[in-house]
């Protein structure tokens, strides 16, 4: 049924699947000091990759030197394959969003952010636990209730504390609403945590916060501004675009500066990690955003964009992880070597 809408989002995140992560966050900062990472199970660090951080004046966020492609480098420098260590490397090299877990955000988020201010940069969090999350889809899943959602919000705030980060707030979850995807009955309360969210992060000093907001070919301006501006966009530091889609960077940006105009103004961030060669045309229309073979990642992030509105390009997808288990992927989330290495030698 929902597959009809080619144009959306589908963020598909394996989001449990994300614990190495918040473990390896957990230890981040004694990691990025010792400018290196283990594998995660207790081996031999000697095989692991040094990952720099990108210049603080291009790109002000953090990289994760204990990421999945930082460890694919590893695997492939240790087996003597420099090519395709050299490919992921061009994903391994740039910094890319931590989706928080449902378990302890206090704890994976304190990890996070104390790792990046080691290393001084920022962390980009990605939020994405909402009741009723992602249509029972792919990704379904998400806080038990209202309660349970604002106490988990609660724990990532107090993790973020004063140090800086900027959060991309539950990709699809305003857009469900408009296509009406998600049913009736749910509405009025993710709204409210939605503004909720909003406000409460606002409380720590250095954070920003983007509302997403989709992606170009999915809804129009005039379909989204109103539910925005209930969701609380006003107290926001802008919107998000393009997560985990394939829109191209021109296309997002004429989007995004037709909603602008109609919510005051407001600048917004676009996911740039795999829209090198824009969307997909071949294939059944209803799975063009999953898994889409000839993709390549896009524009490295920055902030450094040279279009006022228009704050940042991020990676806010981690490019190399699956959109579900489609065209011989694996489950939303996993690690997939074949589709990085795809990705990273279509690129530019």
């Amino acid at each position: 049924m929902y597959g009809s809408y080619t144009g959306r989002s589908r963020t598909r995140r394996r989001v449990a699947g994300l614990r190495t992560t918040g473990t390896a966050a957990a230890l981040g900062a004694a990691l990025l000091l010792a400018g290196c990472s283990g594998d995660g199970d207790g081996g031999d660090k000697k095989s692991a990759p040094t990952v720099e951080q990108q210049p603080k004046d291009k790109d002000p966020y953090w990289v994760n030197p204990d990421g999945n492609a930082a460890r694919q480098v590893a695997a492939y420098t240790e087996d003597g394959d420099d090519e395709k260590a050299a490919l992921i490397r061009k994903i391994a090299q740039q910094p890319v969003g931590e989706w928080v877990t449902p378990d302890n955000p206090e704890t994976q988020v304190r990890g996070i952010t104390e790792a990046a201010a080691a290393a001084d940069r920022d962390a980009l969090l990605v939020l994405y636990n909402v009741p009723h999350r992602d249509c029972g889809q792919f990704s379904k899943g998400g806080a038990a209730d209202g309660n349970a959602y604002r106490t988990w919000l609660d724990g990532v705030a107090k993790g973020i504390g004063d140090r800086g980060a900027t959060v991309v707030l539950e990709p699809d979850a305003l857009l469900h609403l408009v296509d009406g995807c998600t049913p009736q009955e749910f509405h009025e309360e993710r709204y409210d945590l939605l503004k909720g969210a909003i406000e409460r992060l606002k409380q720590q000093p250095a954070t920003k916060v983007y509302l997403d907001a989709g992606n170009a070919g999915w809804q129009s301006p005039d379909a989204l501004y109103q539910p925005l501006q209930r969701a609380g966009i006003a107290e926001a530091d802008g919107f998000s675009l393009n997560v985990s889609n394939f829109q191209t960077t021109a296309v997002s940006t004429e989007f995004g500066k037709k909603l602008s105009e109609k919510i005051g103004n407001k600048p917004f961030v676009i996911d740039t990690s795999r829209n090198g060669n824009g969307p997909y045309t071949g294939g059944d229309p209803a799975e063009s955003w999953c898994n889409p073979p000839g993709r390549a990642l896009g524009e490295a992030p920055t902030t450094q964009t040279g279009d006022e509105l228009v704050d940042a390009y991020l990676w806010i997808k981690r490019p190399g992880e699956s959109d579900g288990d489609c065209k011989g992927g694996p489950k939303a989330g996993d690690w997939w070597p074949e589709y990085a290495l795809g990705l990273a030698g279509a690129t530019k």
